[in-house]
C-alpha cells in the first residue's frame, strides 16, 4: 500500500518524539557506541531508519514500518545496536486518540487490518460503529499501523517494562 496517498487526507504534524533503531538499548549506551556510520541505515529494508539529529540514526514510523528482520542489528558493527529476543525492540505501544475515524460514527479499521499481529480489534457496538481497542501487551512496537491512519490518531505511548513497587 502507498501510504504517501493517504497523507492528503489528514495533517502529519505530530509532536517530534525520537525514537532509535530497535534494541539500541539505554540513550547513553547507544550515543557512546554509536559512529553514525550509517550502516543500519543501509541494511533496513523498509528503509524507516534515517540520520537524525546530529547524524545519529532514528526510526521515522510517518512512512515506514519495521519489520524486526534484525538486519540493523546484525550490520551494526560497533554494539549500539544488539538484538536480544528476549526483550522488545522498543518500550512503547500505541494509543488511538479522539481524532480516530470511529469515533466520529465513520468506519475505518485500516490499523486493525494491517495490524498482523491483532493488537487492534474491533468491538461491535450497538446503534454505532464499532470502536477499536488496543492491546499493547501483544504490541511489537513495529509501527505498521501508524502510518496508514489517514486522521493520525495512533499515537506512541511508553510502555513501563518492569512494574513499579508500591
Amino acid at each position: 500500500m502507498d501510504v504517501s496517498r493517504r497523507r492528503f487526507l489528514g495533517a502529519r504534524t505530530s509532536g517530534r518524539v525520537l525514537f532509535r533503531p530497535p534494541w539500541s538499548g539505554p540513550e547513553a549506551d547507544f550515543l557512546a557506541r554509536c559512529t553514525r556510520c550509517d550502516d543500519c541505515l543501509r541494511a533496513c529494508p523498509t528503509q524507516l531508519l534515517k540520520r537524525g539529529e546530529g547524524g545519529f540514526p532514528e526510526a521515522d514510523f510517518s512512512a515506514a514500518a519495521c519489520t524486526l528482520c534484525g538486519d540493523c542489528t546484525r550490520a551494526c558493527q560497533t554494539g549500539a545496536l544488539g538484538r536480544n529476543t528476549e526483550v522488545r525492540p522498543w518500550l512503547f505501544g500505541i494509543a488511538i486518540t479522539e481524532e480516530c475515524l470511529a469515533a466520529r460514527q465513520v468506519e475505518c479499521r485500516i490499523c486493525g487490518e494491517i495490524c498482523d499481529e491483532a493488537v487492534i480489534r474491533f468491538r461491535p457496538r450497538l446503534g454505532g460503529v464499532s470502536l477499536p481497542e488496543v492491546d499493547n501487551a501483544l504490541c511489537t512496537g513495529c509501527g505498521a499501523c501508524i502510518a496508514p491512519c489517514p486522521v493520525t490518531a495512533i499515537q506512541r505511548v511508553v510502555i513501563n517494562p518492569v512494574p513499579e513497587c508500591s
